[in-house]
């Protein structure tokens, strides 16, 4: 018989880990392609994607506390609904955060290296892949001090914001402009494009959802840390982009690669930009090393069942699945090289959002005793996810479609040969 984990986590331990998985890449990324879309209604867009958020995390705090094993959505879809579904989960959350691990690390190039930002994410990623199959993980005080550090920096970029950051055109020399994929909107179209952008930045309550086994009375302090860490996050990135609003406006805000620094450097606190540059080192560098974890634990489950070569099952001398890791990476660098942080990032959400249609699905499928939230927000999180994702960008869109049909494709054929 199996040992259970111990139930050690409170409420507190459960929203710190929320916060440090959503106060990353996003925050620092997400606001330029989203604005291009929003235009001046860039607030309700980021309420919209804490409602599909909010959603998403009831789904999968239920399943994940029905079925506490690696895997998450592939276990779910696969046990919940059919095989098939479960490899269209696995496929989705491979694309999604593969993109997303390239998004991180072209926030990191951004951000750190504005003149050779592909470079510098390709080293990053190459870093951050050999820090995984070493074993190196965030402790949980790591964690903490993460979202300390973060959130002071944030609250730097509001200060600056809203005591009059620099409206003016000529955008400082570290700043650059930046090609987006999403063509300027505005109205409801335009708020449901950037919602479904913004959601990338809320991906990381997840974490929270899969403490089923390692918190205290399960039903209680689940709820209670899902709607804290996201009701936090919302003040904060709502504060966030009524600064960016302010002191950018929606043009300038609509082409920086870099709106936080942009931001902090043409206001009265401009000294202090290199700290916005170490805080979004950071956090990107982080989230990277959290997401191709990911990617590499969801590679070995489906390895495991011979949906993927079973070769990426490998595990080496320090306990972890080196050739997932390196393939991870791989596939991370090709995306990084091929698009930029703004078009990862909406191949990211869109593939994930995919990803949550399935989840929020095979919570439907439970039966009310199961249940710690009510039914409706999984039909209300699989309506939102399905038309936010199809609302992205056609090209992001088209090219998530491909990935996930070649991908449920082979993982298919693997499944059939090797049974």
């Amino acid at each position: 018989m199996s040992e259970s984990v111990q139930r050690r986590l409170g409420t507190s331990d459960a929203v710190g880990r929320g916060l440090a998985a959503m106060l990353g890449t996003g925050v620092f990324a997400v606001w330029t392609p989203a604005a291009a879309a929003a235009g001046p209604w860039l607030l309700l867009a980021v309420v919209l994607a804490a409602v599909v958020a909010t959603c998403n995390a009831a789904s999968t705090s239920d399943l994940a506390v029905a079925h506490p094993e690696s895997g998450a959505g592939y276990v779910y879809g696969r046990e919940r609904l059919s095989p098939g579904a479960g490899r269209l989960a696995g496929v989705a959350f491979l694309v999604g955060k593969t993109a997303s691990a390239a998004a991180a690390a072209g926030v990191f190039g951004s951000y750190v290296l504005p003149a050779q930002p592909t470079a510098a994410a390709v080293v990053v990623i190459v870093g951050v892949t050999a820090l995984n199959i070493s074993g190196v993980r965030w402790t949980a005080r790591g964690a903490y001090t993460l979202v300390g550090g973060t959130l002071a920096v944030l609250l730097l970029v509001v200060v600056s914001g809203l005591l009059g950051g620099g409206r003016e055109e000529a955008a400082s020399a570290a700043a650059r402009t930046l090609d987006t994929p999403v063509a300027p909107q505005g109205g409801v179209l335009g708020v449901f494009t950037a919602a479904g952008l913004i959601f990338f930045a809320f991906a990381g309550y997840a974490r929270i959802a899969t403490l089923g086994e390692e918190v205290r009375d399960p039903s209680r302090t689940l709820r209670r840390a899902i709607g804290l860490a996201l009701g936090i996050t919302l003040v904060t990135y709502l504060l966030v982009a009524v600064a960016l609003l302010v002191g950018l406006g929606t043009d300038r805000l609509a082409t920086e690669a870099a709106p936080l620094v942009a931001l902090v450097d043409s206001g009265p606190t401009s000294s202090l930009g290199v700290l916005v540059r170490v805080g979004a080192a950071v956090a990107s560098g982080s989230a990277l090393l959290s997401v191709l974890v990911g990617v590499s634990r969801t590679g070995l489950a489906m390895a495991r069942r011979a949906e993927l070569p079973s070769a990426l099952a490998l595990i080496g001398s320090r306990g972890t699945p080196w050739r997932a890791d390196v393939a991870g990476g791989l596939l991370a660098v090709v995306v990084a090289v091929l698009a930029g942080p703004a078009a990862a990032i909406a191949l990211s959400a869109c593939s994930v959002l995919v990803y949550y249609a399935v989840v929020n699905l095979a919570a439907l499928r439970m039966a009310p005793p199961e249940r710690r939230w009510p039914m409706w927000a999984s039909w209300l999180g699989l309506v939102l996810c399905l038309g936010l994702a199809v609302l992205l960008p056609l090209t992001q869109v088209a090219v998530t479609a491909v990935a996930l049909a070649a991908g449920w494709a082979l993982c298919t054929l693997l499944g059939r040969r090797a049974g």
